[in-house]
């Protein structure tokens, strides 16, 4: 430990620790644009720099270890007036947008320009001029928004690995962009959607499609449908300063049918779809010498990762599509029969806490008779926009429960939004099928938690079942390249392209605390515990679905409705 002081207080900091962690260690706040935690520190903003007894120059304090004895300023004029002709610069060089911009109050320039009471502009000169890149299904880039912090570029490289933007030119001309500047759609882009998580601006964000939505609902021809994903009621309230983690479902029911739509359904019912066609695929490739390890599917970046980067794997990636794909299936086709609706008029909406689903609905094989199985997928941020737009006060709304008979769901299937929670409920499942018998002890706690890669190991029928999990797509080469080298040791793994799963995915509730994934993540297994059934099996409605319409798991039918195929894009990509 050393002692310093900052702002004339005492502290004692852990050698090593950063003058920007000592300071916030005794609740003094200094600004960040560049920062970010556990990744190291470049000091390219210069926004967090302080003032240091004996040093010449201003020291940025998140690249700045502590010393015995420093004597620091935080807010000296000095100091003040350096942050505030840096944010005046970026200021200036930004378009002057805000009341038309999805990030209006919401947008950490903005936070900044107000907390340092920038009032007029003092800076003349040329601004960037840059064309908006609209090319991806999911997202928009629009680089005169960006203010060079890097976020989105570290995001990319070192935390997903995936690389798809950097930093290109330098001085004025510096830009972040695609390799070659083409257009999402053509890069590695995997249109996770973490890069919006962690920009400060709207430099980078989703493609909306609310007034597509608001037209279909306005649209007396059209039966609209929605569907809501397991992770977006544990954090939609966030938006509404409720709670961390606060299970808002019944309200976002209310909120929806306010909006105009006719029904309202959980995806749950199809995720418990899902791990029953999963775990039986898994069964059958066990029993009769399938390709093994299998993959899971659920998550469309990863399919698409393994579809850009490794597609001579795909044969290992489960043939059931993705939960709210099967819904849109189902309604389309058994729910369209029972209400005497003709398919092409019902309009599926999914709510989902996902960027790159708005990409997976576009797909061509995810589609029935030339029907997309989804029409249009909003995000957890656009569903609170349409909201607000609508004047519905989230806050006042009465609770309701789901529309049925797509609305009853499991235990298992809430757990499907966090990482290791897809696992765990085909894990219920598939011990059901091989032994006849229920799974007693329901949780993994080996396959639960942040870590990169999770493993476990369950005994059934005198077989150790091997399993792992992918937590964010970064983390999925090395068990790739065990697969492909044949040493790996694995009969299912699961990935998710998003740290901490679908809890943390792209359309989310902008944010940068990580104690907020964790309240979202409980919420998510409070909900499981309290949950009369708790594994998929036990879905009556589910059950039903199968004695009416489709027969049995990985039937004919069910193939034909709830499997999909892969392409290889890497040979696409490759031509482009």
């Amino acid at each position: 430990m050393v002692e310093l002081t900052i702002n004339d207080i005492k502290v004692k900091a852990e050698e090593g620790m950063t003058i920007l962690d000592a300071a916030k260690s005794v609740g003094i706040y200094i600004p960040t644009l560049c920062h970010m935690k556990d990744l190291f520190p470049t000091g390219a903003c210069r926004i967090c720099v302080v003032e240091v007894d004996g040093m010449r120059g201003l020291t940025p304090s998140c690249a700045y270890p502590v010393m015995e004895g420093m004597k620091v300023q935080t807010n000296s004029p000095r100091v003040r007036i350096a942050r505030k002709t840096i944010i005046e610069l970026l200021v200036e060089n930004h378009p002057q947008d805000c009341l038309i911009c999805v990030r209006n109050k919401n947008c950490e320039l903005q936070d900044l320009s107000e907390k340092y009471s920038i009032r007029e502009h003092r800076y003349v000169g040329v601004k960037k001029d840059h064309a908006i890149d609209i090319s991806s299904a999911s997202m928009e880039r629009d680089p005169a928004k960006c203010i060079l912090c890097g976020r989105c570029a570290r995001t990319c490289s070192e935390i997903q690995k995936i690389g798809a933007i950097d930093f290109t030119n330098r001085g004025f001309a510096s830009n972040v962009t695609t390799p070659y500047n083409k257009g999402l759609n053509v890069s590695d882009c995997i249109l996770c959607g973490q890069c919006i998580l962690v920009c400060p601006t709207a430099a980078l964000r989703e493609k909306s499609h609310a007034k597509e939505v608001m037209n279909a609902i306005a649209d007396k021809s059209k039966y609209t449908i929605a569907q809501i994903a397991p992770a977006v009621r544990a954090t939609l309230g966030e938006e509404y300063n409720l709670p961390l983690g606060a299970n808002v479902t019944g309200q976002i029911i209310t909120g929806l049918k306010r909006l105009g739509f006719n029904k309202v359904f959980d995806t749950n019912f199809a995720a418990d779809l899902t791990i029953i066609e999963e775990a039986n695929e898994l069964v059958s490739r066990v029993a009769n010498g399938g390709t093994l390890p299998m993959f899971t599917s659920c998550c469309p970046g990863w399919v698409k990762y393994i579809e850009q980067n490794r597609p001579e794997l795909l044969d290992n990636v489960s043939s059931c599509k993705s939960p709210h794909e099967m819904e849109g299936a189902i309604l389309k086709t058994y729910y369209a029969k029972k209400m005497g609706l003709k398919p092409e008029n019902i309009y599926v909406v999914s709510i989902m806490p996902c960027t790159v689903k708005k990409y997976e609905s576009d797909r061509p094989e995810l589609t029935e008779e030339h029907k997309a199985d989804v029409d249009a997928v909003l995000t957890t941020r656009e569903l609170v926009r349409l909201f607000k737009m609508a004047g519905i006060d989230f806050n006042e709304l009465p609770e309701n429960e789901f529309d049925n008979p797509l609305g009853e769901s499991t235990g298992a299937a809430a757990i499907f939004g966090t990482s290791g929670g897809v696992m765990e409920a085909a894990l219920r499942t598939a011990y059901k099928i091989i032994t006849s018998k229920e799974l007693e002890k329901l949780e993994f706690s080996d396959i639960r938690g942040n870590s990169g890669i999770k493993g476990s190991t369950i005994n059934i029928n005198g077989m150790d079942v091997n399993v792992a999990v992918v937590n964010g797509i970064g983390n999925v080469k090395p068990i790739l390249d065990e697969v492909e080298q044949g040493n790996s040791k694995y009969h299912f793994i699961e990935v998710m392209a998003c740290p901490g799963g679908c809890i943390n995915g792209g359309g989310q509730p902008i944010h940068q605390k990580t104690e907020k994934i964790k309240k979202r993540v409980q919420a998510l297994y409070d909900i499981d515990v309290n949950m009369k059934n708790r594994r998929s099996h036990e879905n009556e409605s589910v059950k039903k679905l199968y004695k009416e319409f489709l027969g049995e798991p990985n039937g004919h039918l069910s193939h034909e409705l709830l499997h999909t195929t892969y392409i290889n894009r890497k040979k696409i990509l490759e031509e482009a």
